[in-house]
């Protein structure tokens, strides 16, 4: 579910601002600081008063665009449980992530940007990631395919590392590889008799 600040907007409303922040976090991973607001409002097939009327600058935008990421990630948890077992639930989980920090790399500069306007779009950051990851881990656990003793904070850490690994296609290959290593060593191995 997309992040939302004030009151509820009416659908059409709500479908500008998911398209703007959809399209926001595509051309600053791509483009960078640099891409327009006016090419952003355009790539959404909106108007610039509109992108202003829910974004008045273009830190909030980003701020906006950097949190909706953080919401969608930290929300396809339940989605996930839902709809698999705990630990493919966990480990399409790890790809999410690696994805979201990938992008979250390429919004670096857009990011820093806000920071120094006096923005924190990280104030939640890992909280939310924290508790996303201990809700996989923990259901993997009970369901007895990842270890108890397992930490989730190890876990984020290591997945922290290992989307440094995926900048390009070539190192995704590499990281998918290495998120593969990560979950056998989460398996739970009965004891050897």
């Amino acid at each position: 579910m997309p992040v939302t600040s004030g009151p509820r907007l009416r659908a059409d409303a709500q479908r500008n601002r998911d398209r703007l922040l959809a399209v926001a976090v595509q051309a600053l991973s791509q483009d960078g600081p640099e891409v327009t607001l006016e090419a952003i409002a355009k790539n959404a097939g909106v108007g610039i008063g509109t992108l202003y009327r829910h974004f008045p600058t273009r830190e909030a935008l980003v701020e906006a665009a950097y949190r909706n990421e953080l919401a969608r990630l930290g929300d396809a948890v339940d989605e996930l449980l839902q709809a698999m077992p705990a630990d493919a639930a966990l480990r399409a989980w790890m790809d999410r992530f690696v994805d979201y920090m990938t992008t979250k790399r390429g919004m670096a500069e857009a990011l820093r940007a806000v920071i120094a306007s006096g923005g924190n779009p990280f104030a939640h950051s890992r909280d939310r990631l924290v508790t996303a990851i201990t809700t996989l881990v923990h259901a993997a656990s009970k369901a007895g395919t990842v270890r108890s003793d397992v930490e989730p904070e190890d876990v984020l850490t290591s997945l922290s590392g290992v989307s440094l690994a995926a900048g390009a296609p070539a190192q995704r290959e590499q990281a998918d590889r290495l998120l593969d290593l990560l979950m056998d060593g989460l398996r739970y191995r009965a004891p050897r008799s």
